[in-house]
């Protein structure tokens, strides 16, 4: 074998990606949607972020969320579009009979006003998986606003990281991050069925469910030793902080 052709077979073509083929289209914002695109962009599908006409916000944010955008934005399309306007809607649904995963946080309801709600969209493109990301999810508290520090709050998590009578947010937006990475793995295993079924469905995370599970082992521990765990910073244990 020549020089020159030893070469070319050490140049072989990269391995397409797991999600390559998949179309997602994200109507998202923040974290939360935003890092479940991130997650499914990152495994090779063709990931779409629909922003308005002047952008998503977070792409002007400063100080501590300079770097949202860029971050959880990365490996994606993206299209502006007024989803209030006859032609805006008409866009979206054009790009939508062709998708394959949608992702929406907005607040319950918004999307079916746009008319692009999954009853509606289900019409459109039967194969079509919706991952719907939330505060809470369906009970008592679904149509209450949440942020990554409510549910911290609201949960245990904060009071498991700050000291004894002083509560203190995570230093991470832990609970947005690990409610988009459900939202790919539900995405995921929804598509996973459809090549059985051939019909896609409605998914759902949400942050304080999330949270829940993060302070999951301290309330087994209590149902177990019928112990209160202490915070972190007044624990003996393998953990503590030096």
């Amino acid at each position: 074998m020549s020089p020159a052709n030893d070469t070319a077979t050490s140049t072989a073509a990269p391995k397409a990606l797991p999600l390559a083929g998949v179309r997602v289209v994200e109507f998202t914002h923040m974290v939360m949607g935003p890092t479940c695109g991130l997650v499914l962009a990152d495994l090779g599908a063709e990931t779409i972020k629909v922003e308005p006409i002047d952008g998503e916000h977070t792409r002007t944010l400063l100080g501590s969320g300079a770097g949202f955008f860029p971050l959880f934005n990365r490996n994606k399309k993206s299209i502006a579009l007024d989803l209030k306007s006859a032609q805006g809607r008409e866009v979206a649904l054009k790009l939508l009979a062709t998708a394959d995963v949608l992702i929406e946080n907005f607040k319950p309801g918004a999307m079916d006003k746009l008319g692009l709600g999954y009853t509606t969209l289900k019409a459109l493109n039967p194969r079509l998986i919706y991952v719907a990301l939330k505060g809470f999810l369906p009970g008592p508290y679904e149509h209450r606003t949440a942020l990554d520090e409510v549910v911290q709050m609201m949960g245990g998590l904060a009071y498991m990281t700050g000291r004894p009578g002083d509560p203190l947010r995570a230093g991470s937006s832990v609970n947005d991050i690990m409610g988009g990475m459900f939202g790919a793995i539900a995405a995921m295993a929804a598509l996973m069925q459809r090549a059985h079924t051939g019909q896609g469905q409605e998914v759902q995370a949400a942050l304080y469910e999330n949270n829940v599970l993060l302070v999951a082992q301290h309330m087994l521990q209590y149902g177990l030793t019928g112990k209160h765990a202490e915070p972190m910073p007044n624990r003996v244990s393998a953990w503590p902080p030096t």
